[in-house]
């Protein structure tokens, strides 16, 4: 009697501890997620409203530097006609005024299409707020549902949100001797 007690306590002890692991090990599992940023992007009419109104801007600005090449090419095919012609010091003069030419059509387009041009600061101004929107919606939802970590499916974004109590960076820093 004595023995069959003992095991009964022994296996509702075992029973316990590995209930109380059970619950400690699931408790601590990070629930993780993904979104498709694009698809959430494109079914906001705001968003394909912006994308329509910046390649219109696009292609007018593309169709203005084509146009200034066009009157480029056509000052070439003058001078090359003409140069025979010429004397040195205007063959020279006709070959500056086409360099220079040449030279103001590409800052065009790099005021238009460079990394800092109007392009680029359009667009940031049209769909950085709906990018916004979209991640402070995401943040939301995740701490809504108690996920941690939330990623983009095309990983053009990365990690959209992580719970900062996964963040290690200081930990690191201080293994390191950063302060």
């Amino acid at each position: 009697m004595l023995n069959t007690n003992f095991t009964n306590m022994t296996k509702k002890i075992l029973l316990s501890f590995a209930l109380i692991g059970f619950l400690a090990f699931t408790s601590t599992a990070q629930r993780i997620a993904y979104v498709d940023i694009g698809s959430i992007l494109e079914s906001l009419p705001e968003y394909t409203k912006a994308q329509r109104d910046l390649d219109k801007t696009a292609a007018t600005w593309r169709q203005e530097i084509a146009q200034e090449y066009d009157k480029i090419k056509g000052m070439y095919n003058k001078y090359q006609a003409e140069q025979v012609l010429m004397s040195d010091d205007m063959r020279k003069q006709k070959e500056d005024e086409i360099m220079q030419a040449e030279d103001a059509v590409r800052e065009l387009q790099k005021r238009k299409f460079g990394p800092e041009g109007a392009l680029f600061k359009k667009r940031q101004d049209l769909v950085q707020p709906i990018q916004e929107r979209v991640y402070s919606s995401i943040e939301d939802y995740a701490s809504e549902k108690g996920f941690d970590f939330i990623f983009d499916q095309n990983g053009s974004a990365g990690m959209i949100f992580a719970n900062p109590k996964y963040d290690k960076t200081e930990d690191i820093k201080s293994k390191l001797g950063i302060k």
